[in-house]
């Protein structure tokens, strides 16, 4: 089975920019969007420029006994109900190993390790979220699975399925090909792959 690193759940590529900014947060003066770079919101006065980027995220496959764990998202969250690998955002200051770690713990209230990096995709969701997500894998040194954060159920389910509604088209591709081409990955710090407990 072959990669696939890039998901559209929508057309992202008719040069649409949410104006998050309408003055300079630098001095105030009202921003200017000018034609040949409508991308990137400037302030004429001071030069500041609204860089929109992509919010770097984690996703972790963690398995025991040819079994996934998924987690139901809650009501608050994107795509309520519909179910996903555990992840979250990268907090600024902080590697994206340790990221995983976390996030599994405040999802799922297991204690991981990391193993390897599956993989790294793209995936436009939505005009105001665009994620680059490291795919990690896991395997759990301790904790009890208790739904936490933004999770509101938990569940295993066997590597072939069937799997509930999942909310992300890259999930059940990440599944599958990890269970279709017994993908080991590429090798992770070992310094940062185990958790501070």
């Amino acid at each position: 089975m072959h990669a696939k690193q890039v998901f559209t759940a929508y057309d992202h590529t008719n040069g649409r920019f949410e104006k998050r900014y309408r003055y300079c947060p630098d001095c105030a003066t009202p921003l200017s969007h000018p034609p040949h770079d409508a991308q990137r919101p400037l302030c004429p006065s001071c030069g500041w420029v609204h860089y929109r980027n992509p919010a770097p995220g984690v996703v972790i496959m963690i398995t025991a006994d040819e079994r996934v764990i998924l987690g139901r998202r809650g009501r608050s969250s994107f795509a309520p109900g519909k179910w996903c690998l555990p992840g979250g955002f990268i907090e600024f200051g902080e590697d994206f190993l340790t990221a995983g770690i976390r996030e599994v713990l405040e999802e799922t209230g297991l204690i991981v390790e990391i193993r390897s990096i599956l993989s790294v995709v793209s995936n436009f969701l939505a005009a105001e979220l665009h994620t680059l997500v490291v795919v990690l894998e896991a395997k759990v040194v301790g904790g009890s699975p208790v739904p936490g954060d933004d999770i509101d159920e938990l569940a295993w389910f066997p590597l072939t399925g069937p799997f509930p509604d999942l909310a992300f088209e890259a999930d059940r591709h990440i599944i599958d090909r990890y269970r279709l081409t017994a993908l080991e990955g590429v090798p992770v710090d070992p310094q940062y792959a185990r958790p501070f407990i």
